[in-house]
């Protein structure tokens, strides 16, 4: 009767662990997909800001260029319209990078929950 009773506390303790790494799971998984689908965009407006430079820059350097705003469009030198594309490459780059890292600690974090899971079934196994 007594080892039982010393039982039943551990398996609540371990069914509550899994619940929790469940939901922990889940959760990461659905926060990864974000962040891919949101490195996805970074990177075609990445490519988009590239490609766009490398059309304008065969065009001379007096080339009129207009930028646009809202509804508007407004007459910019050709070397400000070149920095405007280089830091929307720049800052893309940047945001991909913050989200790969915020992706790598997420599925760090999940797999730390998943050993300690392990280490409690390896201790319930000792006893």
């Amino acid at each position: 009767a007594r080892l039982s009773n010393m039982a039943a506390p551990v398996d609540l303790e371990l069914k509550k662990a899994f619940a929790e790494l469940q939901t922990k799971v889940l959760d990461t998984q659905q926060k990864a997909k974000l962040a891919d689908l949101q490195i996805e965009q970074l990177n075609r407006t990445k490519k988009h800001a590239n490609l766009t430079d490398g059309e304008i820059a065969a065009l001379p350097e007096e080339a009129r260029m207009y930028e646009g705003v809202g509804r508007m469009f407004i007459l910019q030198p050709k070397v400000i319209i070149h920095n405007q594309l280089l830091e929307k490459q720049k800052i893309a780059e940047e945001k991909i990078k913050e989200l790969e890292q915020r992706k790598s600690y997420l599925e760090r974090s999940v797999k730390d929950a998943e050993d300690n899971i392990r280490e409690m079934l390896m201790a319930r196994r000792g006893q």
